[in-house]
């Protein structure tokens, strides 16, 4: 049994992997990540002593500390992955492939492993990130650009009069909660969908993140959700 944990800019995610299917699946807020009780360690609480640990982590060095508390208990020692130039297939063409997020990584890592075709990788979170993985595996390059809620923040921030609250995808908005949903939705929307061209109509995308169903109601190409695209990195990582 291994753990693989991503912690991610808004959530803490993990789960228990026996190298055929996942177990005891959580997820929770960095904030109640940080609260949590320190005399119930969130990671002991269904299983003991994995055989190895995988942790993503681009939260910070304050996750991290905790991080190294929680998994201190077990005997396996955390391996932190990083982005490499090489794992399980997949090849990074990154002008400097240690300077890739962790999470980017494993999920490109996770994503060959669902697909072994050209795929269009695709992360939704408070980052929306869309990169292009080639048919021999080889990481091409991607974006990078905040996520719908983080879109809508900046706005409200740095405007004079632009309010925070929801609004809905409409066709035509006819109001300014409306305009601002349904444009910061069209931006997310457009950067996969011009990616996809980039891809080529034989490629694959994949879907993943708290806010990829969302974006897949949006999305006019052929697409795939993958609850945790990392999670699955980390385990392919860890079984390899």
């Amino acid at each position: 049994m291994i753990l693989a944990i991503d912690a991610g800019n808004s959530r803490v995610k993990w789960g228990w992997h026996d190298g055929r299917g996942w177990h005891n699946l959580a997820t929770v807020s960095l904030i109640e990540f940080a609260a949590a009780n320190h005399d119930i360690n969130p990671f002991a609480a269904t299983h003991e002593n994995p055989e190895r640990i995988l942790i993503s982590n681009v939260a910070g060095d304050g996750a991290h500390q905790l991080l190294v508390n929680w998994t201190s208990i077990f005997e396996a020692e955390p391996l932190w992955l990083k982005g490499e130039t090489e794992r399980c297939g997949v090849t990074s063409r990154y002008q400097r492939p240690e300077q890739l997020g962790a999470d980017r990584w494993a999920s490109l890592v996770g994503a060959r492993g669902l697909h072994q075709g050209a795929c269009l990788v695709v992360n939704a979170g408070t980052a929306t990130t869309v990169d292009l993985l080639s048919a021999q595996g080889e990481f091409l390059g991607g974006l990078i650009l905040p996520g719908v809620d983080l879109m809508r923040f900046v706005l409200h921030e740095h405007t004079g009069r632009l309010p925070l609250q929801e609004g809905r995808f409409e066709r035509t908005p006819r109001n300014t909660l409306d305009a601002i949903e349904t444009g910061c939705r069209h931006a997310q929307a457009g950067a996969v969908e011009r990616m996809y061209r980039v891809a080529g109509a034989q490629a694959q995308c994949l879907v993943s993140g708290g806010a990829g169903l969302a974006l897949i109601e949006q999305l006019d190409i052929p697409c795939q959700y993958v609850e945790n695209l990392v999670l699955e990195g980390l385990a392919r990582i860890a079984w390899s």
